[in-house]
């Protein structure tokens, strides 16, 4: 499918359910977010969440989120925890391939909110937002071997592994292998299957948030658990 001029995508990162957390737009809320995730010995290796804190590069991190979608590079959205309204997490979809029928997807969690399927639950909403909105045919994310974190949470949102690229990637100063990823789409009752659901209704692009909402929810039962 044609997805017309970049210019007629979204104007802004999507808010939209998952699971008992929310997905939206970086704001000024989230500092302490970054702030905590530029603590983590990792994150900041792979993202571009700041090595070192300061109000002054945190502001510029918030920025760079903004430009992602002003330009239609991505969709970078926070993990909401609604029943405290303060951001846990980060999870996005980057579309800098997406006229070849290619995009990715990134996540991380702060330290102190890991181990409630944040990550997963989010990534399952963006990968059925993302086809819904889209309809890209290739979607799919990367991850280091040892990161058996990550790799739960690929295979918790229904990806599966496809195989091993080597010195795929730099982390830090080092050149890293990585494990390709992408949505099964072998017709199970999996984010894979649901997303290409998704996408069969509704076939040009759009900042309304609504028209998949109900989709994204009937998609997400099977991942609540």
């Amino acid at each position: 499918m044609s997805l017309g001029p970049r210019a007629s995508w979204p104007r802004e990162s999507p808010r939209i359910e998952a699971g008992p957390f929310r997905l939206r737009p970086f704001d000024e809320r989230d500092l302490p977010l970054v702030e905590e995730a530029s603590r983590d010995p990792f994150i900041p290796l792979i993202t571009t969440v700041p090595a070192v804190y300061t109000p002054e590069e945190a502001e510029a991190f918030l920025q760079r989120q903004r430009d992602r979608v002003a330009n239609r590079e991505g969709y970078p959205c926070v993990i909401v925890d609604p029943t405290e309204a303060r951001g846990i997490g980060a999870v996005g979809v980057w579309l800098r391939h997406a006229d070849l029928g290619r995009a990715s997807f990134g996540y991380w969690v702060a330290p102190s909110e890991r181990g409630r399927s944040a990550a997963r639950l989010g990534l399952a909403a963006l990968t059925v937002w993302t086809f819904a909105t889209f309809g890209i045919p290739r979607l799919e994310l990367y991850v280091e071997p040892w990161n058996t974190a990550s790799i739960k949470t690929a295979e918790g949102a229904g990806f599966r592994r496809e195989g091993l690229l080597r010195s795929w990637e730099t982390v830090g100063s080092e050149r890293r292998d990585m494990f390709m990823y992408s949505p099964a789409r072998d017709g199970s009752a999996d984010v894979g299957s649901a997303a290409m659901d998704a996408s069969r209704t509704s076939a040009q692009p759009s900042g309304d948030d609504t028209r998949s909402a109900s989709t994204i929810r009937r998609w997400l039962l099977p991942y609540l658990g």
